[in-house]
């Protein structure tokens, strides 16, 4: 074919070149409101520093390389020892080792810790999402390990380094070491009272042989794993390290890999345990108890998840409309692909400000002087209403993004595919969305405080927008009644995800943002699908705040 016919104009060019961080305003508008302004410059500094990197052709390209060659399992030697190894391509070490540099681990070491590390997560989470996987767990484990003290004075200063080291040595002779998770069994799946793993105690006290199962162990390479087994006195939680003190490997048998829709990058695993050695985390038959708190920095980082997703979807299809032209003009400047373009930007910007509001509360709850109190009781209820509804609108979002780039959108150079395949995961992880449902009606039943923090919160936008206080009194018109409750767990929920996002916007976003959310999602001007936002409204503003400037 003639060089000739093969012009290539009218294409959007590769989304690079640019600070990830300092171009998303919802998130940097979040930081400096959340973070004490002592500590802004450097944070907002550093997040810059990962943001340029995040938004590099050799990071997306290293992201890419991830996911197009998944990790393999090399289960014995060529002699044949049993070795059960994970070996992943050098450039989910470089993503991963990246993460953990920044510091995607140590928000409980780093004054607004919280609030600097979900920042943080999010940026660097739109270069490759599956390397947050064992970033998260990592994270979560520091509070279940402190019903420990001991373990926790040994692995802490591990978890919270900055220094990545790969390969399986003892934990002990690294300067930073990961760790997974199994708590899920076959027979199970989120309801893990009915785990059949059984911990029989061994002479030295605290210690554990393990025999059982687990379906689902994410992050395989790990150097250890918090997992649930049963002990005489019921469900408990225990730390199983990959490798022994003697530098000789656990028994930890990995019997395959999981072929999963997205996360490809990251391993998960199921694993069987024969006489495994653990040391206990916390008391006998409190298993769940001591976990609560790494279910609740997970869960959140579901949402952060999700709402790095969204974000890089809708800063691809913006950049993508900028850039391309069709009837006449760029497509950015047609109102029908305004009105989409700014129902997805309003959709991924109430994302970002709920879970840094979250963040910021985690933050708050750690306060010393017992201040944080009413945070921790807002985060009861906060955490898992939005972890259902941020999760749920990953993938309708996405879908939407992938269509403004048409067919381009399609093709797997896009990267809109793999955005696509990932879109589902946080809303199975860590409890899907009826687990969550469930899991807001045992707080609304058990703890009043939890509540009574939610709706503190709600009121603090009281009187900002008249669409909102009509839904926060529907919302205490539908908790009031509790026929069918249960049923109606999904309704409930949807309505107070809303409600705090819409109280969060009013309060926080310019103008034209939280008119069409108010607008739409709370005061009912709005269709079923992206796109169907009220005319009337200043779409081009809400648009233009969310193209990323390269």
């Amino acid at each position: 074919m003639a060089a000739s016919t093969h012009t290539v104009t009218n294409q959007s060019p590769p989304l690079t070149g640019y600070d990830v961080f300092a171009a998303d305003r919802a998130l940097s508008e979040a930081v400096a409101r959340h973070l004490d302004p002592v500590l802004l410059p450097v944070a907002a500094a550093e997040l810059s520093v990962l943001g340029e990197a995040a938004g590099s052709a050799q990071a997306q390209e290293w992201g890419a390389q991830a996911n197009e060659n998944p990790p393999k399992l090399r289960t014995h030697d060529r002699y044949g020892h049993r070795i059960d190894e994970v070996d992943f391509h050098p450039a989910w070490h470089r993503v991963l080792g990246k993460g953990v540099g920044a510091g995607l681990t140590a928000a409980w070491a780093t004054p607004g810790g919280h609030v600097r590390r979900a920042a943080g997560f999010m940026v660097w989470s739109q270069v490759e999402a599956g390397h947050g996987c064992p970033l998260s767990m990592t994270h979560a484990a520091v509070p279940a390990l402190r019903a420990e003290p001991e373990l926790a004075a040994e692995w802490e200063p591990r978890l919270t380094s900055r220094v990545y080291e790969a390969g399986l040595r003892p934990a002990a002779s690294k300067a930073g070491a990961l760790l997974g998770m199994g708590m899920t069994e076959k027979q199970g799946g989120s309801d893990v009272r009915g785990n059949s793993t059984v911990a029989r105690a061994l002479a030295a006290d605290g210690e554990y042989a393990l025999t059982g199962h687990k379906w689902f162990c994410s992050a395989p390479m790990s150097d250890g794993f918090l997992v649930l087994a049963r002990a005489a006195d019921g469900l408990t939680c225990f730390l199983v390290p990959r490798v022994l003190g003697d530098g000789s490997r656990n028994v930890f048998a990995i019997q395959r890999l999981k072929d999963k829709l997205g996360n490809r990058s990251n391993a998960s695993a199921e694993v069987e345990f024969d006489g495994t050695w653990a040391r206990r985390v916390g008391p006998e038959g409190r298993g769940v108890r001591t976990l609560v708190e790494m279910v609740a920095a997970t869960r959140l980082d579901c949402v952060l998840g999700s709402a790095a997703l969204m974000r890089q979807a809708v800063a691809q299809a913006v950049h993508h409309a900028t850039h391309r032209e069709a009837f006449g003009g760029p497509l950015i400047d047609k109102p029908l692909m305004r009105n989409v373009l700014a129902d997805l930007a309003l959709e991924s910007e109430a994302a970002t400000t709920l879970a840094l509001r979250l963040a910021a509360a985690c933050d708050a709850a750690e306060a010393a002087d017992g201040s944080g109190e009413s945070e921790r009781a807002f985060l009861r209820l906060a955490v898992p209403v939005a972890k259902y509804w941020v999760t749920k609108r990953c993938t309708p979002l996405v879908v939407e993004a992938l269509e403004c780039l048409g067919g381009n959108g399609y093709v797997e150079e896009s990267g809109m595919p793999r955005l696509l395949r990932e879109s589902p995961l946080n809303s199975v992880w860590e409890g899907s969305g009826n687990v969550q449902a469930l899991d807001v009606l045992r707080a609304l039943q058990r703890e009043p405080s939890a509540l009574n923090a939610f709706l503190v919160e709600v009121g603090r936008a009281r009187g900002a927008d008249h669409r909102l206080d009509r839904a926060v009194r529907d919302l205490l018109t539908e908790l009031a009644d509790l026929s069918g409750l249960e049923a109606r767990a999904r309704r409930v929920v949807e309505r107070m995800a809303l409600v705090l996002t819409g109280s969060l916007l009013v309060r926080f976003a310019p103008a034209e943002v939280a008119d069409a959310f108010c607008s739409s999602r709370l005061g009912g001007d709005w269709g079923h699908a992206f796109g169907t936002l009220a005319h009337t409204l200043d779409l081009r503003s809400v648009v233009e705040r969310a193209r990323p400037v390269a």
